[in-house]
């Protein structure tokens, strides 16, 4: 009996994922995200006797819940399990197989509030001028200018082709956004410079009408673990005591950019968030700089001990 109820939970399962990937083409990263965790609900309503998904109830969420904070699992990993099991059980309403969403009416746990990291621009600075010493340095060099100066994420990066490239105009077209959207960003003239310097010795590196940007040394397109090693080499010759990895590049983006200029709409744009309230913490970051200045600068100020 087991074996069929888990045979049935886990055919809707599939069923769901089966259409996130053929017609919402979420990414990869995605789907092996939503199928583990939902796996994992699957198994709990297994352990208690659950055999059709109309029978989970608030009740039975919050006891999933508790478990899983129990394991010391955090609200952040929580709250993406428990979006997940929404997404499962709106699909099987819009099919007719449930009546009613009991996971939305179970809150998510929040999150403690974590600032990300940021370079400061000495540090930028000191990653962005150094020189070039081969071709392949070349392409990282345009890479790292290309994440500080467009705010992109690692997977955006790569996934990058040449004709996505305006040098003239100073523009990209992210294609490959997260939840699939795209959008138009700007690209700074160091930038520019660093990629056309990249485009005169790609054509040495890259197989016969390999359409991507930045290709590894066999002419493929480069993969995101690649990216990571050449930062870290990068990071060691430099001496930086910071673990760089490409978001930092990002974060870093936002943080100057929304320092320098206030305009947090902006902001928004550029790094692809669907909610403002994504961008809005580097607002905090940004509070976080001027209360530094305030506590070293104002003469009365005696904030910290």
């Amino acid at each position: 009996m087991a074996i069929a109820v888990g045979a049935v939970l886990e055919a809707d399962v599939q069923q769901f994922l089966t259409v996130l990937e053929s017609e919402r083409r979420v990414s990869r990263h995605t789907l092996t995200a939503y199928r583990r965790d939902l796996t994992r609900v699957v198994r709990f309503c297994q352990g208690i006797g659950v055999t059709r998904w109309a029978e989970l109830t608030d009740t039975v969420i919050r006891q999933y819940v508790s478990e899983r904070r129990q394991q010391g699992i955090s609200a952040r990993s929580l709250q993406r399990e428990l979006s997940a099991l929404r997404g499962l059980l709106d699909f099987l309403i819009k099919r007719r197989r449930i009546h009613d969403n009991p996971a939305r009416r179970v809150k998510s746990p929040k999150p403690s509030r974590r600032l990300p990291g940021v370079l400061n621009l000495e540090e930028v600075t000191a990653l962005l001028n150094r020189r070039p010493e081969s071709a392949l340095e070349q392409r990282d060099h345009a890479m790292w200018e290309l994440f500080y100066s467009s705010g992109l994420r690692l997977r955006e990066l790569v996934a990058l082709d040449c004709a996505d490239l305006d040098l003239r105009e100073g523009l990209v077209q992210v294609r490959s956004g997260k939840g699939g959207r795209s959008r138009l960003v700007p690209v700074g003239r160091y930038a520019r410079k660093a990629i056309a310097a990249w485009l005169q010795v790609r054509d040495r590196w890259a197989k016969l009408e390999e359409p991507a940007l930045f290709v590894n040394r066999y002419g493929s397109r480069l993969s995101p673990r690649g990216v990571q090693q050449r930062l870290d080499r990068w990071a060691g010759r430099l001496g930086l005591e910071k673990k760089l990895h490409p978001h930092l590049l990002r974060h870093s983006f936002a943080s100057h950019l929304l320092e320098a200029s206030g305009n947090l709409r902006a902001v928004q744009e550029w790094l692809g968030h669907a909610d403002i309230a994504t961008t809005q913490i580097y607002t905090h970051l940004d509070f976080q700089h001027l209360a530094d200045v305030y506590d070293r600068a104002h003469p009365r100020a005696k904030r910290r001990k």
